[in-house]
């Protein structure tokens, strides 16, 4: 599989401004996406004035949450204790996966990493940017967050972003306890965080057996659909990593449909997959993606709020997603009886309107 390069990631060509060394390298190379992306800055920031969800009081929520992030990413590395503990790798899988759930991961999954797992090149910050990324371990941990769902189900409004990034701080904490306990033990170890990924955590969280991707580009975990975050931290200490799973997300989703249909920025495509890049999926349009968070104000979710999976699908059914048309049909007979296009709360979590 080709590797990305971060530098073509929406996050980083938005931190690219005008007339800086990075803006005229990058759009030097990709001309065809300089108008677009010009366009797409000279709307509202995430969260700040001029968007439709924005609140004086409470989008600043949002923005606390990011630069905490961005404050607490240095500790993502560290030096490993100069005395190794031996451990036995099936003995310490077991411990560092209750070790994730302790803090509050709900799924936890092991892979032995691969090139494709890595960034090409970090394009994020002016600091490393086009810095090659050769510094690479031979195992990752990935681990789900579950993000409330009451406030998921408020998309698009502003309690749905708030409880977006209250999962990526989650998955910071997650992953600084584990990325501190095995430098102790002796082993290097780094944290992949919001803002501060080396690694495509979606990619590392299918082949370590936590989900599929799905029609909306997503992670879908058989217990909580897309309404998760990834964290991923990299270790050369040895683990046993499981097995990649097909528990049919892609005939699900072919037969559903639901998030294309209803996706704002028509982002999500209604045909079948393609190739790209040797990989077939459903190709997401990035740029109307992002289009609609800056006019929003939030990271939309509309997705996310209304895929079957978000709200609990029982386990002898998924057992037969796959090979059952029937089963498939039922399903999303039930969810349309029960929901409509989907569950939705109109209102703001109380604590938010005080």
């Amino acid at each position: 599989m080709k590797q990305y390069d971060e530098r073509n990631i929406m996050f980083a060509r938005m931190n690219y401004q005008e007339g800086t060394e990075n803006y005229n390298d990058y759009y030097k190379k990709n001309p065809e996406l300089k108008d677009t992306d010009d366009s797409l800055r000279r709307l509202p920031p995430m969260g700040g004035e001029g968007s439709a969800m924005f609140d004086r009081v409470n989008s600043p929520i949002i923005d606390a949450a990011f630069k905490y992030l961005s404050d607490i990413k240095q500790f993502s590395e560290g030096i490993p204790a100069k005395d190794k503990i031996e451990v036995n790798p099936a003995e310490i899988t077991e411990k560092i996966k209750g070790l994730a759930k302790f803090y509050n991961a709900n799924l936890v999954g092991i892979t032995e990493m691969k090139d494709y797992h890595y960034y090409s090149h970090r394009g994020r910050h002016e600091e490393n940017y086009g810095e090659e990324i050769t510094d690479k371990h031979k195992y990752g941990i990935v681990f789900a967050i579950t993000m409330d769902r009451e406030m998921i189900m408020r998309a698009p409004k502003l309690s749905e972003a708030i409880g977006v990034v209250k999962g990526y701080v989650d998955a910071a904490t997650t992953g600084m306890m584990l990325s501190y306990y095995i430098r102790e033990l002796g082993y290097d170890a780094r944290n992949h965080m919001d803002g501060n990924y080396l690694v495509v955590a979606p990619l590392v969280a299918a082949d370590a057996g936590i989900g599929e991707f799905g029609r909306n580009g997503l992670i879908i975990t058989k217990q909580y659909g897309a309404c998760v975050r990834l964290g991923v931290v990299t270790t050369d200490m040895p683990l046993i990593p499981d097995k990649k799973e097909d528990f049919g997300v892609k005939e699900f989703c072919t037969d559903c449909g639901r998030c294309a249909r209803t996706c704002p920025g028509k982002a999500i495509s209604k045909t079948d997959m393609v190739e790209t890049d040797g990989v077939s999926r459903w190709k997401i349009n990035a740029e109307e993606c992002y289009r609609r968070w800056r006019c929003l104000g939030t990271d939309c979710a509309i997705c996310i709020a209304n895929c079957p999976f978000t709200y609990g699908i029982p386990e002898d059914l998924v057992s037969n997603i796959k090979s059952s048309k029937e089963t498939r049909d039922n399903i999303l007979k039930k969810f349309e009886e029960q929901y409509g296009i989907r569950p939705i709360i109109r209102e703001d979590a109380d604590w938010l309107k005080a």
